[in-house]
């Protein structure tokens, strides 16, 4: 599962101020006082308030503006609770296209499974609620920043402009893959991202479906460089 997840090795108090501001934050709509952190967590001094602040702020685990007087911003978007689950169909080729199940779906996932996407890292005015998740496999997409193992979300589609990035289905050859999509005079192109790799090519009377536009790229988090 990937997922942005509470921070860690953060002490009691650390993450009781943390749990607050979002939690503050979902509430009111924005950030606490120092004062009222350090009335919510039981800290009598604004400057221990403070002290604890720094160390989060050193952490990585919030922004502050100390010209204002509710200057904190968590960095962390799990935090505020704005996480939706978008359901997992199956895995996509990023490479030579790969032959679909019998059924026509895109692999072999359950309804149960899914990733949780920060609602604040959504493009505006996305309907979320349609999206679903697809597992890369290959580095075809490498110079479009979706390399093998990572998570792309899409949006249902039928028709894409030139040079968007879609889940194709090619029912004649029963095969799927991800690729920018062009219209050229008398064929499709499906263009890699990958300069050793060579474009799909595809003619306009074979059966070509488009199932999705690729809406965000969620790395894949074990990833070493």
């Amino acid at each position: 599962m990937m997922m942005v997840r509470k921070s860690k090795g953060l002490g009691e108090r650390h993450q009781k101020i943390l749990d607050f501001i979002g939690d503050y934050q979902r509430e009111y709509k924005h950030p606490p006082s120092i004062r009222e952190i350090g009335e919510h967590c039981g800290i009598s001094s604004t400057s221990v308030v403070n002290y604890y602040l720094d160390q989060l702020e050193k952490s990585g685990n919030i922004e502050r503006d100390r010209k204002i007087s509710r200057g904190v911003r968590l960095t962390n978007p799990a935090l505020l609770g704005d996480m939706f689950r978008v359901p997992m169909l199956g895995v996509i080729q990023a490479g030579e296209p790969i032959p679909v199940p019998s059924n026509a779906d895109f692999g072999a996932f359950t309804p149960e499974d899914s990733v949780e996407v920060a609602m604040s890292l959504m493009p505006p005015k996305e309907k979320v609620r349609d999206l679903f998740a697809l597992k890369v496999q290959g580095d075809s997409m490498i110079d479009a920043m979706v390399n093998d193992g990572d998570i792309v979300i899409l949006k249902p589609a039928q028709e894409a402009r030139n040079g968007e990035m879609v889940a194709v289905w090619l029912s004649d050859r029963n095969e799927t893959t991800l690729k920018f999509f062009f219209k050229e005079k008398d064929r499709y192109r499906l263009q890699p991202a990958n300069p050793t790799m060579k474009p799909i090519y595809i003619d306009k009377n074979e059966a070509l479906e488009i199932k999705g536009k690729v809406v965000m790229v969620i790395r894949r988090v074990d990833r070493q460089n």
